[in-house]
C-alpha cells in the first residue's frame, strides 16, 4: 500500500501558496484492509476513507469512465491494481495531477525530496509557464470542469488557458454538454469564481469558449449593448459589469455583493435597439431578470434578494443629493431598511461598486459621494423613537403615519445640522 498527497495542495505549495485542504490517494489497497487500520469508510460513490487520527478524506485509487451526458454519467472502477498514473490521468488540468509520496504512511519520518514528486503530466512545467491544460481527452467527459478551468483562472490572474484546453472546452459546448450541468452544480463553481481575486477572468473564459451564452444568455447579451459615454466611458455594458465586479472583489465585498454587482445591469439587454445607447427605465427589467436567474441557479436567499433590490434601486441610490427627504425615507422603508440595516448598507456598497466600475476617471468606491449621505439618512431614521411616538398616539391607527413623518423630519434635520 502506497500513500500520495495530490492535487490543490501540492500544487500551492509548489507555488509557495498556503496550503489549506489537502487530498490523499491509496494505491494497491482494498476498502477491507483501509477499514482494518481504523480508516472510516464515507464515500457514498467511490471509497473514501477518514483518516483514524487526522479526519482527512483518503480515497483509494480509481478510474472514470463516461456512461451519460452531464457530469453524473460515470462508472467508477476501484481495485488495488489502479496505478498512481491511471488515477493522475482522470484529474481535470496538470497543475492539479501532481502526487507527493507520503513517507510518513510508513513511519520513516523523512521530509519531502524532489524526487519524491510524481509528475508524470508535465504539471510542474506548465506551473513554471502560467498554463491551465488539461490532462487527458478525458477533460471532456465532464462538462464542471469547464466551470473549474474558468474558476482557477480567477484565482490565477496570470494563468492563461492552453489554446487546445480552449478548443476542447469549446467542442464540448457545441456538442451540448454544458446544457445538462445542474443548477446547484453551475451556482457552486459560480460562487466560488466569485470570491476569488479576479472574477471577471471566470467569465471571460465562459465567453471565449462560449459557455455563457448556455449558462446565463442574460448576463452573454450585455456584450456589444452600448451605454451612453458621458455615463460610462467603458461604453459597453458587458465590459461595465465585469469592472462592477472586480471593484466588488477589490474591496473583498461577500458574496451577496459581487453576485448583485454582477446582475445589477442585466435589463440593459432588453433595451430595445432604436432607443440605445439610452437605457430608460432599465431598473424595473434589471431586478426581474436578477431574480429569475437566481431562482433558476437556486442561489441563497441572501443573494437572490440582494440582487434583485440593487438591481431596482441602484439608479436612484445615485442621486441621493437631488432627493427629497420623503423619497429617502420611502426607499429606506421600501427596502426594509429599518429592520434589516446590514442588507441596506451591503445595497450601498454594491451601488458604490457600480460607480466605481466605469472607465477612466471614476472615483473608488469609498469615495461615492451618496454613500455618506444614505448612510446618515438610515441611521437618522432608525434613531426615531418609535416606541415614544406610538405611546402618544391615542389613534392608534395613526401611528405608521405618524412614524413616517418623524422619519422624514430628522432626514431634513440633517441638512439644517452643520456638522
Amino acid at each position: 500500500m502506497q500513500i500520495y498527497r495530490v492535487g490543490g495542495s501540492v500544487r500551492d505549495e509548489l507555488l509557495g501558496l498556503p496550503v489549506k485542504d489537502r487530498d490523499w490517494v491509496v494505491v494497491g489497497a482494498t476498502p477491507e484492509q483501509m477499514s482494518t487500520l481504523g480508516y472510516l469508510p464515507v464515500g457514498k460513490d467511490f471509497p473514501v476513507f477518514l483518516h483514524p487520527q487526522t479526519r482527512e478524506e483518503y480515497a483509494l485509487a480509481r478510474t472514470e469512465r463516461k456512461t451519460a451526458r452531464g457530469y453524473k454519467g460515470f462508472a467508477i472502477h476501484t481495485s488495488p491494481e489502479v496505478t498512481l498514473e491511471e488515477d493522475l490521468a482522470r484529474r481535470d488540468l496538470t497543475i492539479n495531477s501532481i502526487a507527493v509520496y507520503d513517507h510518513s504512511a510508513l513511519g520513516t519520518g523523512q521530509n519531502r525530496q524532489e524526487n519524491d514528486l510524481v509528475d508524470p503530466y508535465g504539471g510542474q512545467r506548465d506551473l513554471q509557464a502560467r498554463v491551465l491544460r488539461h490532462v487527458t481527452d478525458a477533460f471532456r467527459e465532464d462538462p464542471v470542469r469547464i466551470l473549474r478551468v474558468a474558476r482557477f483562472a480567477a484565482r490565477f490572474s496570470d494563468f492563461r488557458v492552453a489554446p487546445e484546453t480552449l478548443q476542447l472546452m469549446r467542442e464540448m459546448v457545441q456538442h451540448g454538454e454544458a446544457d445538462h450541468l445542474v443548477a446547484e452544480r453551475v451556482w457552486q463553481e459560480l460562487a466560488r469564481g466569485l470570491m476569488e481575486a479576479t472574477p471577471s477572468r471566470l467569465f471571460d473564459v465562459l465567453i471565449e469558449c462560449g459557455a455563457l451564452k448556455v449558462l446565463l444568455p442574460e448576463l452573454d447579451r450585455l456584450w456589444g449593448v452600448p451605454q451612453r459615454a458621458d455615463y460610462h466611458p467603458e461604453i459597453d455594458t458587458g465590459e461595465h459589469v465585469l469592472m462592477v465586479l472586480d471593484h466588488a472583489a477589490a474591496a473583498d465585498e461577500p458574496l451577496a455583493v459581487r453576485w448583485a454587482c454582477l446582475l445589477h445591469d442585466l435589463g440593459k439587454g432588453d433595451t430595445p435597439a432604436h432607443l440605445l445607447p439610452h437605457h430608460y427605465g432599465h431598473e424595473a427589467a434589471s431586478a426581474r431578470r436578477a431574480r429569475e436567474v437566481s431562482e433558476r441557479l437556486k442561489a441563497p436567499a441572501d443573494c437572490r434578494d440582494l440582487a434583485e433590490m440593487v438591481a431596482r434601486e441602484h439608479g436612484i441610490l445615485a442621486r441621493a443629493h437631488e432627493l427629497r427627504a420623503e423619497t429617502i425615507v420611502k426607499l429606506i422603508e421600501r427596502c426594509d431598511g429599518l429592520r434589516r440595516p446590514q442588507r441596506f448598507l451591503l445595497m450601498l456598497q454594491a451601488a458604490a461598486c457600480d460607480h466605481a466600475g466605469r472607465g477612466s476617471g471614476a472615483e473608488n468606491a469609498s469615495e461615492w459621494r451618496p454613500l455618506s449621505r444614505w448612510q446618515a439618512a438610515l441611521q437618522a431614521v432608525r434613531a426615531v423613537d418609535a416606541g415614544r411616538i406610538a405611546t402618544e398616539c391615542s389613534d392608534k391607527s395613526l401611528i405608521p403615519q405618524a412614524l413616517h413623518t418623524a422619519r422624514v423630519a430628522a432626514v431634513k434635520a440633517l441638512d439644517k445640522d452643520p456638522a
